[in-house]
């Protein structure tokens, strides 16, 4: 699918030498070309062409070979042939790959298979279970300050927060077939899971977002506004709140504010969230701040404000059971993070696999004139890769086959994995490597591997990971795929940040 930016000033949609040169001839691409959603009638938006004429013709010559959801080429092609602007030959081929596609398929043998909405609804019910696992597994615990995590059931515990008992924004901004109704709320999966056993008091706390006129450029309009005064609110949530044992704080975003087109000049906890948190911290009472976003957020004061902080996401229809599982420990978390998370705005972009620069600053010789911010703390508040666990595992330093790897062998790392801790868990060990010499500049690492494993309380045992010949290569000034020799750093860990490195040469 063709992406609705530019690229070098011609919208990838018009784009021929993005689609021909590169995409069909270099890279030896035989599928299909769609563009993105009316990314043809943008071209007009974009300044490329006057029309819908021109348009059509620009996306189309281009390599576009189907358009979704725009009307230019059903009403514009077979003009554009009869003038010769387009060629039979062109079209032909275009609808050659659409009708292949729709064969390879099966579309000609059963067209409307998997449509309707009794078949979609039977899919969701079939599917909880795996949704409930699915979305467990990719909770990621950021912190666990004393403990504070697990709970027990018997706890009394605060539920604060305007995505405590929130159905639609569980779902998030392309749910599909995902219907609210059917949504376990985090309130619903925490009351379940205690039976009685403890008790749950419940307030919103805050809005999500305070400006109501915000929400009118959102794609989604459904996000619920309480018109009580947000002293009235808070002041409910800190009565709740003192009668616990514990507060959960279920904070982040709505689900149109992670939609696309919804950008934030601000990550913090939007709105009156903030102000919630703070003032929740402040009784002194343990705080676990449950997150719900689409976007990494700076939370670097909201991290010191909590005792421990979830990670969830958008978790789905089976969310409110999954959150409820690994906050009572009946699940013992194993996420790792996808992306970075800055300490503040200011310090995007920032991420694990960046260039060196000619002059990268030394932590252990601050000198001026270096690449860094001089204002904050420099590294990630949680590093790409990052995720703790209710148990503490070792990874030892890495074992090489060999440290003069020969052109098209594959390198052995091995490494000792131990679980140092009180309870059976998952983790992922991470795989990164550093060119450290090559014709052009190469990130400081690069992910190349990494393999899950489960380990009961006090268990060790031995990993070996691969690097492929492939995974040496690069794209050199030329945009060839070429591997070259010199040095490499392997480098294994639980995340970007931590990890044990061993070298070897790749020769000639």
């Amino acid at each position: 699918m063709t992406a609705l930016s530019s690229l070098n000033g011609i919208p990838a949609t018009a784009n021929g030498w993005l689609l021909k040169d590169l995409l069909r001839t270099q890279w030896q691409f035989k599928g299909l070309v769609i563009s993105d959603h009316g990314a043809v009638a943008e071209l007009i938006d974009h300044g490329v062409a006057r029309d819908g004429t021109q348009a059509a013709k620009a996306a189309l010559t281009a390599g576009t070979q189907m358009s979704m959801s725009d009307r230019h080429y059903r009403d514009q092609l077979a003009g554009l042939i009869k003038q010769g602007q387009v060629s039979e030959a062109e079209l032909d081929g275009a609808v050659r790959q659409v009708l292949t596609t729709k064969y390879e398929l099966g579309l000609f043998d059963a067209p409307y298979q998997r449509l309707g909405a009794d078949a979609a609804s039977e899919q969701i019910g079939q599917h909880r279970a795996q949704a409930r696992d699915m979305a467990r597994r990719s909770l990621v615990l950021l912190k666990n300050r004393n403990r504070t995590l697990p709970l027990h059931k018997s706890m009394n515990i605060a539920l604060i927060g305007p995505l405590a008992d929130n159905a639609a924004d569980m779902l998030g901004s392309w749910y599909a077939n995902g219907r609210p109704e059917e949504v376990v709320t985090l309130r619903s999966g925490m009351h379940q899971a205690q039976a009685g056993k403890g008790r749950l008091r419940y307030a919103k706390g805050a809005n999500i977002i305070d400006d109501p006129s915000a929400l009118m450029l959102l794609a989604d309009k459904h996000v619920d506004i309480d018109p009580s005064p947000p002293a009235a609110m808070l002041k409910q949530a800190l009565a709740v709140a003192r009668q616990a044992d514990v507060i959960v704080a279920v904070l982040g975003e709505a689900r149109g504010m992670s939609h696309e087109g919804a950008s934030r000049t601000e990550l913090g906890l939007p709105g009156g969230q903030r102000a919630l948190l703070k003032a929740l911290s402040d009784t002194g009472i343990p705080v676990v701040l449950v997150l719900m976003n689409g976007r990494p957020l700076a939370l670097d004061d909201e991290t010191k404000w909590a005792d421990a902080v979830l990670e969830t996401w958008y978790s789905g229809s089976e969310g409110g059971n999954a959150i409820a599982d690994v906050l009572f420990g009946d699940y013992n978390p194993s996420g790792k993070l996808p992306v970075t998370f800055v300490r503040n705005v200011g310090q995007i972009p920032l991420y694990y696999n960046h260039l060196n620069t000619g002059r990268p600053f030394d932590p252990i010789d601050p000198a001026p004139y270096r690449s860094r911010h001089f204002d904050v703390d420099d590294t990630p508040l949680f590093p790409f890769g990052f995720g703790l666990s209710y148990t503490q595992f070792d990874v030892s330093a890495p074992r090489l086959s060999t440290d003069r790897l020969r052109p098209g062998e594959r390198l052995k790392v091995r490494v000792t994995v131990t679980n140092q801790g009180p309870l059976a868990g998952e983790t992922t060990v991470q795989l990164y490597l550093r060119d450290l010499s090559a014709s052009v500049s190469r990130p400081v690492k690069e992910l190349k591997g990494f393999q899950n494993i489960f380990l009961e309380p006090g268990a060790a045992r031995d990993l070996t990971l691969e690097i492929a010949p492939t995974a040496l290569a690069l794209v050199d000034r030329n945009l060839q795929w070429v591997t070259e020799p010199g040095n490499f750093e392997v480098m294994v860990g639980l995340d970007s940040h931590h990890v044990k490195t061993a070298t070897f040469e790749r020769l000639p």
